[in-house]
């Protein structure tokens, strides 16, 4: 039974991250399983006004919410009205996954859902939710925040690296990653990488990074060293590991690892690579080193990660 995503919209309701919601639920064509199912429901069924300059029709209401597996809070409410409480309280109870954006996070605080929880906001509500729910601990420094019945994200640009973090979480990585592939979703980035990076004080902007990450994927299998990277990006290894730290939140060392070990989970779900083959695609030379790696990053070994995840979201065919 596919899993079953439901958006909640309200008024004035920003679309980008309903559509980047479907672009990883929606349907991906015959290579890849569809193990999701996405639909929009709204508090009211009708037109509904979008920050587009045009209203959309939204055919489902609050009972939608009733059949949901995950809901999607991404409306402009900063006091949700009662049914819609009262209707996400339901779902929640009966065990349905919530997903917060931007204002969307008032609706689980105002349920007591995040009291005592560190919760991923966006910078320009932090303030307010603090003062209206001192309960709460907001954290507007990262991208997103996983607690497991709740998920909760500081920005509209974060849904497509939270929706394929879920994909993930629920069916493996290959998965992600091929969806990933598909919607040519730039390196997914951990909920711990920050919002936004810190911009100097004064002359230009620091370069984006987004170029070489790209080019750190598609080379994994070569033993690079921070001065490798630096070099491709044309600037010394003492910057680079600034701008990591400012922009992503890590190191790029411990960005190029998480890297590898995401390929590494691929490859054991979707392949019969042996260990050692599986060491090398993803540069970790050794298998000794794979196995220590990997068990202090995922908490198992890669033999009993493939025995548990082989055959979660496979299709006809496995990647390169």
């Amino acid at each position: 039974m596919r899993h079953r995503v439901v958006a909640l919209v309200g008024p004035y309701q920003e679309l980008y991250p309903v559509t980047c919601a479907s672009a990883v639920f929606g349907y991906h064509g015959t290579d890849i399983p569809q193990l999701y199912e996405f639909r929009v429901c709204a508090e009211r069924p009708g037109l509904q006004s979008t920050t587009l300059g045009a209203d959309i029709v939204v055919r489902d209401g609050l009972e939608a919410l009733a059949e949901a597996d995950t809901i999607l809070l991404a409306s402009w409410w900063r006091w949700p009205p009662e049914d819609v409480l009262t209707a996400v309280r339901a779902a929640h109870a009966r065990g349905a996954r919530i997903i917060t954006v931007w204002a969307g996070v008032f609706v689980p605080a105002a349920l007591g859902l995040l009291d005592g929880l560190r919760t991923a906001v966006h910078w320009d509500l932090a303030g307010e939710l603090s003062r209206r729910f001192p309960r709460v601990r907001p954290d507007a420094s990262v991208l997103y925040i996983d607690h497991g019945d709740v998920v909760t994200a500081g920005a509209s640009a974060t849904v497509i690296d939270v929706c394929l973090h879920l994909v993930r979480r629920d069916h493996g990585a290959a998965l992600a990653l091929r969806i990933g592939r598909q919607i040519a979703a730039a390196p997914h980035r951990e909920g711990r990488q920050r919002q936004y990076p810190d911009l100097p004080t004064q002359g230009p902007a620091p370069d984006g990074l987004a170029p070489l990450l790209e080019w750190i994927t598609e080379n994994l299998e070569r033993p690079l060293t921070v001065e490798d990277m630096a070099e491709r990006a044309g600037t010394s290894a003492r910057t680079l590991s600034r701008r990591f730290a400012d922009r992503l939140g890590v190191s790029p060392g411990r960005w190029l690892l998480e890297r590898r070990i995401a390929h590494a989970r691929a490859l054991l779900e979707e392949t019969d690579l042996p260990v050692e083959t599986i060491a090398r695609r993803t540069g970790l030379a050794t298998s000794a080193n794979f196995r220590r790696r990997f068990r202090a990053a995922v908490g198992t070994t890669p033999s009993a990660y493939r025995h548990g995840h082989r055959g979660l979201g496979q299709s006809s065919s496995a990647p390169g």
